[in-house]
């Protein structure tokens, strides 16, 4: 016999609320149930038919040059259901629009005073996409963590981990990759931390950098030889200026007053006490910046020792020695054999 056959369970009341050994369970009703069930129902529906979308988006826009159009229909689909799932679920639980205003009030209140971050994070969402601040694939530092960004949530964004260079090795967290490649760590930052520190976007409409490699050489050497090495060396691995393109160009000068940009490698000298600092500054990729200067680094290295130019390191001038005094005892002493 079962419990309901005794009696135990009851469904009671005009509104049937159930009833567990005479105790009657407040808000749980048959039309609660029904009201939960109705809800699972469109929540699995809802997650299947984005889950599908996604993968017809994918199979229509595949590859790396569909990269940025995927990323925002991934994101109208998630928004999207997102909205028809809230719709719905406050059509199926609030059915009276009295009772709606009520509960909205109430909702809007706690959130403001206890999930603060959390409504801040999902508002940074919607100013990430609207403000053209990143995207996914974009290389950016982002919440002190420098990297590509794999996926953005409505909370959090996901980046994959880059190596710092040398002049930021010592900022926290420490990082063991001395360029900018991968270290292997996926680390979430969450949405809100544009509103409290800068973003800095490697990619965002201009996806090339300028880069320097430097070299010290002696003043006594061959100085212009050495700035023809370098600028060589840097024409052949650097961007080419026809690459990059007019129509980038302008579009860099409209969107950030950029006047001019040298595009061409070109040396630049700094004296210092010790040496002459050559420093050549080229045009490269996002990606790929430390083969680059590898392969630069060896084919300097490499004239340099044809043109017999050597790398300058740090010396010392001594001026002058205080006068030394030898006493006749301890002359004596020197002279004299161990053990006589």
């Amino acid at each position: 016999m079962t419990l309901i056959q005794e009696g135990l369970i009851q469904l009671v009341g005009p509104d049937r609320a159930l009833q567990i050994f005479g105790v009657r369970l407040v808000g749980v009703t048959a039309e609660t149930g029904r009201k939960v069930v109705l809800s699972l129902a469109v929540l699995l529906t809802l997650a299947l038919l984005a889950r599908g979308l996604q993968r017809l988006v994918r199979a229509l826009l595949p590859g790396e040059p569909h990269l940025h159009s995927r990323f925002w229909w991934r994101q109208a689909i998630r928004l999207g259901s997102a909205a028809v799932g809230l719709l719905l679920l406050l059509s199926i639980w609030f059915d009276d629009p009295r009772r709606l205003t009520t509960a909205a009030g109430l909702i809007t209140a706690g959130l403001a005073i206890a999930l603060q971050r959390v409504v801040t994070a999902f508002a940074a969402y919607f100013v990430i996409l609207r403000g053209r601040i990143f995207r996914v694939g974009d290389r950016v530092v982002m919440g002190g963590v420098r990297g590509d960004v794999t996926a953005l949530g409505f909370l959090r964004t996901t980046i994959m981990e880059m190596g710092q260079p040398p002049p930021v090795q010592g900022d926290e967290p420490a990082i063991w990759v001395e360029s900018r490649q991968f270290t292997g760590r996926i680390v979430t930052v969450t949405n809100d931390r544009i509103f409290e520190e800068p973003v800095y976007n490697y990619t965002r409409d201009f996806p090339y950098l300028w880069e320097e490699l430097h070299l010290p050489i002696p003043y006594a050497a061959d100085r212009a030889r050495a700035e023809q090495i370098l600028r060589e060396a840097a024409r052949r691995h650097a961007v080419p200026p026809g690459e990059v393109g007019d129509d980038a160009l302008r579009e860099l000068r409209r969107r950030y007053f950029v006047d001019s940009a040298d595009l061409e490698p070109r040396v630049y000298w700094r004296l210092t006490d010790n040496w002459l600092d050559l420093s050549v500054r080229f045009v490269t990729r996002e990606h790929g910046v430390r083969e680059i200067k590898d392969a630069m680094s060896r084919e300097v290295l490499a004239g340099l020792d044809a043109a017999g130019i050597p790398v300058a390191s740090a010396t010392f001038e001594l001026t002058g020695l205080p006068p030394v005094r030898l006493a006749p005892d301890a002359a004596a002493d020197v002279r004299r054999p161990h053990g006589g």
